[in-house]
């Protein structure tokens, strides 16, 4: 039998066709067979089984031609899908997406009003309403709204008052490490080629800890070993000795920020330090995450270091040169997120 080109026939014609093959496979003839039987290759049967297998009878259903048909969203239509985006997740609305792309936005649209809408139109709509593609802010789900409100309502500015009235210094402290095979930046290369970087095959790594004030000041500490309360009371100490003031240090929820060990000693140097804990699983409100984001950005994107010696002498390097750029420090209070600690 001659082939058919189903292109030429009418979107029902295209459904019958679809459905009696699937059939006939379904009844127990192979695919060959069938592809002869209603003339079409036999590429195109295993596409169409793949296509019931994947989504039912439903699948070979016609599909219109041309562009999405059934009118422009409406003025009232348009807000409330641009809230339900600024409200809401896909997955709490059970639309099968992650995040909000043009795909997951149409089928919204599709699905409260009915309208079938291109990416094209969809990505249209989102630009009108004032939304960009941007890369988006981890939060944990354990986090608590309640804490972080009342942390940025209640306790931080209590905390400034009281620092204020001490003439303390407020700093926000974190540790971080890092390691050799961190990947960062990218680099040109011909299409389809992939750039090859030779890089040593062992993996090695260190840490830091740092503190940052909003009037550009950075202490830091760089050590090869895992972090504990003795490492922890090391910079302390240091961080004691180099301010002129009294120190606020305000630090997340770690274990050994709270361990036995260093409540004992605070407690021995209550008039020289004292220690504040963020909301838990609020990474977001310290603003010395942005000095980690800076350093694992830069550290080693120029060159990668063949031995631990020499990533330490790099992020020490690294940090010494921020020590002597207030300037940029200051910028980290400048985040979204942090900015409530500019002041």
């Amino acid at each position: 039998m001659e082939k058919v080109d189903a292109r030429s026939l009418s979107p029902k014609a295209q459904e019958r066709l679809r459905q009696l093959g699937v059939k006939a496979v379904l009844d127990g003839k192979k695919q060959v067979e069938v592809a002869k039987i209603f003339g079409v290759t036999r590429r195109a049967i295993s596409k169409w089984l793949k296509a019931y297998r994947n989504g039912g009878i439903q699948a070979l259903n016609a599909k219109s031609k041309g562009r999405p048909k059934g009118g422009a969203l409406l003025p009232w239509q348009a807000a409330q899908i641009a809230k339900t985006v600024v409200d809401h997740h896909p997955e709490q609305l059970k639309l099968p997406f992650y995040l909000w792309t043009r795909e997951a936005v149409a089928k919204l649209i599709q699905r409260k009003f009915g309208l079938r809408v291109s990416l094209s139109t969809a990505g249209r709509y989102l630009k009108r309403w004032g939304f960009t593609p941007q890369k988006p802010v981890r939060r944990a789900l354990e986090q608590n709204p309640q804490e972080v409100q009342n942390w940025l309502e209640v306790e931080y500015p209590a905390i400034r008052q009281q620092a204020k009235s001490e003439k303390a210094q407020i700093f926000w402290g974190d540790e971080m490490g890092l390691r050799s095979d961190h990947a960062v930046g990218r680099s040109y290369g011909l299409r389809g080629h992939t750039p090859v970087i030779a890089t040593t095959g062992k993996r090695f790594g260190c840490n830091m800890i740092s503190a940052i004030t909003n009037q550009g000041q950075l202490n830091f500490m760089v050590f090869k070993g895992r972090f504990n309360a003795k490492v922890f009371l090391e910079f302390l100490n240091r961080l004691v000795r180099q301010s002129k003031r009294k120190v606020f240090l305000i630090v997340d929820r770690h274990s050994v920020h709270r361990s036995k060990k260093v409540k004992q000693w605070l407690e021995e140097h209550s008039e020289q330090i004292r220690l504040f804990y963020l909301p838990g699983y609020s990474p977001e409100l310290n603003p010395d995450e942005l000095l980690n984001q800076d350093v694992k950005s830069n550290t080693i994107r120029k060159s990668r270091p063949s031995h631990q010696d020499e990533l330490v002498k790099n992020l020490r390097g690294y940090l010494r040169k921020r020590q002597m750029q207030p300037h940029i420090v200051e910028k980290y209070f400048h985040g979204k997120h942090v900015r409530y600690a500019a002041a």
